[in-house]
């Protein structure tokens, strides 16, 4: 069976939390993991999805992205709450509770998400430096690779340091788009009308799921339940309870503001592109271009450029922390943190590359829409097993989630899974009408999906038909069972030991004397094994059968001297089949046999004489090891 490993084990716990301090001491020391997980939810693949929402809809979509961070909240949550009291990130839990079959397909899919986001980081980043220094997007892309160094060097520096770095560059994100929002100066009451929901159409609707895959990430509920193990507290109820409180108000605060850039940035397509009648501006260099003439200053591009590349540099450092808690949790299995930043970034960078090669630099807004609508359709996969984990009253230790937040995390999971079967099946329809050979369809993506679509069932139903089915009781005769003081000790009567004339003879008579005392009767055998004895036994009269014989002599002297009673029995042949046919054939209450470590090698060539042993006698055995 694996050990249990610590979720990031190079940070964990490694931020102390003084008991008796004041209050705020103790807020300040918790706060910092929701900043990590936020700027998850403003990467680059959020602005694609936020740019293209307000420039075809206007202000109508705001209300996807004030629900999405309503579920978002109630999801991280949860997510901490893992981490707090069960001391296991999501990936670590789901490893426990599955089979490892279905833990392979949902480190898979986890995998995909990953990969899916580094996309929407790396494309980010790149589009980001072409825009401020006219740097080719496939040159952008190869520095991408550069900030694997980066994160090596956060992570050496501790975990307070690194989340300092990243606050740093929500900070950029944040005042880059309030002056934006200045500039811009947008319609209040249209903004309020869109609070109201509403879908137009079924595009609307597409970019609508792309935005709740860009703003509920999956790799951040794994990140979340194990960015909260590095603070070490208290793990009393009261202090359980505290970094509970004090994580949601991390929490609130963090991923509020990060809903205020989203919204800033759907807000700001709005108030230029859409109001301009610009309605297919999808790309974010489209909307680089266009922002210093709509917003009448050169500084309004220059500061998205910039807060394009902050966005896309912080959430890859978080990405790769997913990528390791997600490998780790599901296989056990930990290599050095720069081999997988390299393996999660090369996974990006591909299909990165192939797809500014094949369809050019103008496909880029489109494939990080794919990447945040692939990320939503995983979402179910990691949001379901996360409810059952901390719905279980028993593994929870008294802080599984109540009722009601039950009942909504719920509700949510049934609106995304829902959300993304529309989808699903939407885009399939749509593949077998229009593609010239739907054959391929059926025979390869159908049973894609419909295989999903039973995983999904199984991971919902799984831990009800647990709970529905009686416990089995694992001793069932424990109650059964009448525990007695023994008027006498317990003592072996009849005594066999079998010795091979090594230094572990000592200790296998030592025990024995040890159980029987000087009124037991001892039978000390040994089996000759010489190569005349395999074939002649009894008939043998070489000279190791000779000397045995004679050591097996001077033993029952020595032992008689002191008082013991002792009888002797020579065997010939091979102990694993002598020994047992000398104790079958007596009469013994207990066996003791000597162990020693010969080399593996020696043991799966030819087997051990007590695994052999053991299977063939009826009798208790005393291993004795040297």
């Amino acid at each position: 069976m694996a050990t249990k490993t610590k979720s990031l084990e190079e940070v964990h716990e490694s931020v102390s939390v003084v008991h008796n301090t004041s209050i705020w001491k103790k807020i300040v020391a918790f706060f910092g993991p929701a900043y990590m997980v936020s700027v998850g939810y403003m990467d680059p693949g959020n602005w694609a999805t936020d740019i293209a929402g307000g420039s075809q809809f206007g202000y109508t979509l705001i209300w996807v992205l004030l629900m999405s961070n309503i579920m978002a909240l109630l999801l991280q949550s949860l997510s901490a709450r893992l981490g707090i009291v069960r001391q296991r990130d999501l990936a670590q839990a789901s490893r426990d509770t599955y089979s490892r079959p279905v833990n392979l397909v949902l480190y898979f899919l986890a995998e995909i998400a990953i990969a899916a986001c580094d996309l929407a980081e790396v494309l980010g980043m790149a589009i980001g430096l072409q825009l401020l220094f006219d740097i080719p997007l496939l040159w952008g892309v190869s520095i991408t690779m550069l900030d694997t160094f980066l994160l090596l060097f956060l992570m050496n520096k501790g975990i307070k340091k690194m989340e300092a770095f990243i606050i740093v560059l929500v900070a950029i994100i944040g005042l880059s788009f309030l002056v934006e929002m200045f500039l811009a100066k947008p319609e209040i009451t249209e903004i309020a009308k869109g609070i109201v929901p509403s879908i137009p159409n079924s595009t609307a609707l597409y970019i609508a799921i792309g935005i709740i895959g860009a703003t509920v990430m999956p790799h951040n509920l794994y990140l979340h339940s194990s960015l909260v193990q590095t603070r070490k507290f208290d793990r009393s109820e009261k202090g359980v309870k505290q970094a509970i409180r004090y994580n949601f108000f991390d929490s609130l605060i963090a991923l509020n503001l990060a809903f205020l850039v989203n919204a800033a940035i759907l807000i700001l397509a709005a108030a230029t592109f859409y109001k301009s009648g610009m309605f297919d501006v999808a790309e974010i260099q489209d909307a680089y271009k266009f922002l210093e003439p709509l917003l009448g200053s050169h500084w309004a591009p220059t500061l998205f450029a910039v807060a394009l590349i902050a966005a896309g540099q912080s959430s890859t450092i978080t990405g790769t922390l997913a990528g390791q808690i997600v490998m780790e949790g599901y296989l056990n299995l930990r290599i050095q943190p720069w081999v997988r930043r390299i393996i999660t970034r090369l996974i990006a960078i591909v299909p990165a590359f192939i797809a500014i090669v094949y369809f050019g630099e103008s496909a880029t807004g489109k494939l990080l829409i794919l990447s945040q609508v692939i990320l939503s359709l995983q979402l179910g996969f990691a949001i379901i097993p996360l409810i059952h984990f901390v719905s279980d009253d028993k593994k929870m230790r008294g802080f599984a989630i109540g009722k009601y937040t039950k009942m909504a995390s719920w509700l949510i999971a049934l609106v995304i899974v829902s959300l993304n079967a529309r989808l699903v099946f939407d885009e399939i329809k749509g593949w077998i009408e229009t593609s010239e050979n739907p054959v391929y369809v059926w025979v390869f993506v159908v049973p894609l999906a419909v295989a999903a679509a039973l995983l999904l069932i199984y991971i919902i139903v799984k831990p009800f038909l647990e709970k529905s089915m009686a416990t089995p009781t694992l001793v069932p005769h424990i109650k059964e069972i009448v525990v007695k003081e023994a008027e006498k000790p317990i003592v072996y009567s009849k005594i066999a030991i079998a010795l091979d004339f090594s230094k572990t003879d000592q200790r296998s008579i030592e025990s024995a004397l040890q159980l029987g005392g000087k009124h037991a009767q001892y039978t000390i055998m040994h089996v000759v094994e010489s190569a005349g004895a395999m074939v002649y036994g009894e008939e043998i009269a070489d000279f190791e059968t000779t000397s045995d014989l004679s050591y097996l002599k001077k033993y029952k002297a020595v032992l008689e001297e002191k008082g013991y009673k002792v009888n002797i029995q020579l065997d010939f042949g091979n102990p694993k089949t002598s020994i047992p046919k000398m104790i079958n054939e007596g009469d013994f209450d207990i066996l003791i046999l000597g162990a020693h470590g010969h080399n593996w090698f020696k043991d799966l060539l030819f087997g051990t004489t007590v695994n052999a042993v053991r299977h063939a006698i009826d009798i208790p055995l005393l291993i004795v090891k040297n």
